[in-house]
């Protein structure tokens, strides 16, 4: 090395030495968890909401479908005139503060027949969904996990696909209706039948969608990396599969409460549905349909409940189903 690299050398460390002393001295280090950095840590669920709360329709269908809950559940508590209470006197009257919707040809409250029979709808609507998407999880899960299951899984599924839903129904309701009658009693009898019966037939869908994403998902590395230590499969499929198979379930489980009050108010509205002194929204309108020119109000005023209802949680599906897609998540 020449006199003239080494003091260049010199140099260059005295330099670095000057900046290290004029850089401040801090003995913390930065903390390994964000939430003592100040940064707000990262949830998932947190942003499906922040990306669920940007689509405006559904947040829209959101509040209206708060509101029609409210209404049926708590509305009764504020107006406590009994749905089932006969006034004769008092039949086919308009829209008078005794009774704001009007009653109907045997002086029942509609409003308060409004109320009970929402009640009844939607639990009917949510009971069909829970045993539906139950019944397409399992099945889906199944069929797409074991490869010895998926055939004759997927014919039984396509079976049920080809079969004529509105008069498979008709026939269960026909055949069941007396024995579960007998049974509970005339109304929790005929509410175990229709639950029963659009669970039982509405849960092809679902077990499809569910089949797909488990077919992806068990050639992903974690899958393989579990199935290479020796997981049973029993562990893999609630540990792994299963959560990872939630947001179309849940996207799946909005649009059956949909379809399972639709078809409540199809058979009520053909008078197979629940007795007459038991209200829902389709028996309403069956009762309406014969005077629907003299009075339009008893049939427009359920009818805009189902309509209302059934397209809010559309909507609310439609926001989750944008909200837990991964490719369009903090757009």
């Amino acid at each position: 090395m020449t006199e003239t690299d080494r003091q260049r050398a010199l140099n260059t460390a005295e330099l670095i030495d000057e900046t290290a002393a004029a850089a401040p001295v801090t003995s913390e280090l930065p903390p390994e968890d964000p939430v003592q950095s100040g940064a707000p840590p990262r949830s998932q669920w947190r942003d499906i909401w922040r990306q669920f709360r940007s689509h405006r329709g559904a947040m829209i269908a959101l509040i209206l479908f708060v509101s029609i809950l409210l209404f049926v559940s708590v509305g009764p508590l504020i107006w406590t005139v009994d749905p089932t209470y006969v006034d004769i006197r008092a039949r086919n009257s308009g829209f008078t503060p005794a009774h704001p919707f009007g009653t109907d040809q045997l002086g029942r409250d509609i409003l308060a027949r409004l109320m009970a029979g929402g009640r009844v709808s939607i639990a009917v609507g949510l009971t069909a969904m829970l045993i539906a998407i139950f019944l397409g999880s399992l099945i889906g899960v199944l069929s797409g996990y074991f490869r010895r299951l998926d055939a004759p899984l997927m014919r039984l599924t396509e079976l049920f696909l080809a079969l004529p839903l509105l008069p498979l129904l008709l026939l269960m309701v026909t055949l069941f209706r007396e024995p579960l009658s007998q049974s509970f009693g005339p109304a929790m009898g005929i509410f175990i039948l229709i639950v029963s019966a659009i669970g039982a037939t509405s849960w092809m869908q679902s077990a499809r969608i569910v089949r797909g994403d488990v077919l992806g998902l068990k050639e992903r590395e974690f899958i393989l990396a579990a199935k290479s230590i020796g997981t049973p499969p029993t562990r893999m499929i609630l540990r792994h599969v299963l959560p990872n198979v939630l947001s179309p379930i849940m996207v799946a489980a909005t649009l059956g409460i949909a379809t399972a009050i639709i078809t409540e108010s199809a058979l009520s509205f053909l008078g197979l549905g629940f007795p007459p002194d038991f209200p829902t929204w389709g028996r309403l309108l069956f009762d309406a349909v014969d005077q629907m020119v003299l009075y339009p109000s008893r049939v427009i005023l359920p009818g805009i409940f189902i309509s209302m209802t059934v397209l809010c949680v559309n909507y609310i599906g439609d926001g989750l189903r944008d909200a837990m897609d991964p490719r369009i998540r903090g757009r």
